[in-house]
């Protein structure tokens, strides 16, 4: 089969290409998929994209006529897809329903340990050749109660690791997980909010998680509260919690993901100024952790993204459909 991939990097590449042994013709492009570049598939049967391309319905409507029949994320979330355009228009949507939960779990534990024993900024201290330890008192998780908003495969491995550390765990999910209650205490939101000193979310971005951190939320919450986000840059209201770092009722802020993040992701931007206000007032916090959108960027992750979705590809190729199809 014939696929172009999209916002193709060397990691995917690499994975990709090892996974594949030559089953179908990959092409691959660093371009991002969206309206203006749609055409570059004709006569490519399937287009493989990634969270930031611009998988719209006037995108896809580009695909429908140059005969482009799947498209095929490299990511759980479709968000960044019309599924109902794609239905519309006879297009195939697969994703990649589950790759390594672990792989984020521990990247969110990196995030919070990293935060909670001030180790970035320890780091740059030394490269400077500063050795002083005043300003690098941590805290330690045993004294501290977490929340883990949402339990699905990701933030049950969290629970999982977190209970290592004998911290008071709570959850909230609409679905609680029978397993997963034996090591934490499921409680509704208002209750998760009021309680903890760390809040770690685990959720899709769906209407009801949109801007889920926001002034009404953050006011439930403690002074001085840590917030962790490796799941959806749009579950935050980037100004609410800008507003709430200046008047010191967010304590900490750990991220991975950003609601903005399409327009600064996955690039070298070293060179450049940078023309998001909101994104670069974060930086300037100390107590504030950004890193771009690499939690699930491990060799197991990746070998488990490219075998999913070349065999959506295969099955597509002989059936029509696939097994990871995305029904809108």
């Amino acid at each position: 089969m014939k696929a172009l991939v999209f916002s193709s990097r060397f990691y995917f590449q690499s994975a990709l290409n090892s996974e594949n042994s030559g089953r179908h013709q990959l092409k691959f492009l660093e371009s991002k998929l969206d309206a203006s570049t749609a055409p570059l598939c004709a006569g490519y049967a399937a287009a493989l994209v990634f969270v930031n391309d611009r998988v719209d319905r006037a995108c896809l409507q580009v695909l429908a006529q140059s005969g482009t029949k799947l498209v095929a994320t490299l990511s759980t979330g479709t968000n960044h897809i019309d599924l109902a355009a794609a239905k519309e228009l006879g297009i195939t949507v697969a994703s990649v329903p589950s790759y390594s939960p672990h792989a984020v779990s521990e990247f969110t534990l990196a995030l919070l340990l990293t935060m909670a024993r001030k180790i970035h900024r320890a780091s740059h201290r030394i490269r400077e050749g500063n050795f002083e330890l005043e300003g690098l008192e941590g805290f330690e998780l045993r004294d501290k109660t977490v929340g883990v908003f949402g339990t699905g495969a990701i933030g049950r491995e969290v629970v999982k690791n977190l209970s290592g550390f004998g911290c008071k765990i709570l959850a909230h999910d609409p679905a609680p997980h029978p397993e997963t209650a034996k090591l934490c205490r499921y409680v509704a939101q208002e209750q998760l909010f009021r309680e903890s000193d760390i809040i770690t979310f685990h959720v899709p971005l769906l209407p009801a998680t949109r801007h889920l951190v926001n002034e009404q939320t953050l006011a439930l919450m403690k002074k001085g509260v840590f917030l962790i986000n490796t799941s959806r840059g749009a579950i935050f209201d980037t100004p609410s919690v800008i507003r709430a770092l200046k008047r010191g009722h967010l304590g900490h802020l750990a991220i991975d993901v950003y609601e903005e993040e399409a327009g600064l992701f996955f690039e070298d931007r070293s060179s450049e100024i940078l023309k998001d206000d909101q994104f670069a007032r974060l930086l300037t916090f100390p107590n504030v952790i950004v890193t771009g959108h690499q939690a699930f960027l491990t060799d197991r992750a990746l070998r488990i993204i490219a075998q999913t979705t070349l065999q959506s590809l295969t099955e597509f190729e002989s059936s029509g459909t696939c097994t990871h199809c995305v029904r809108s």
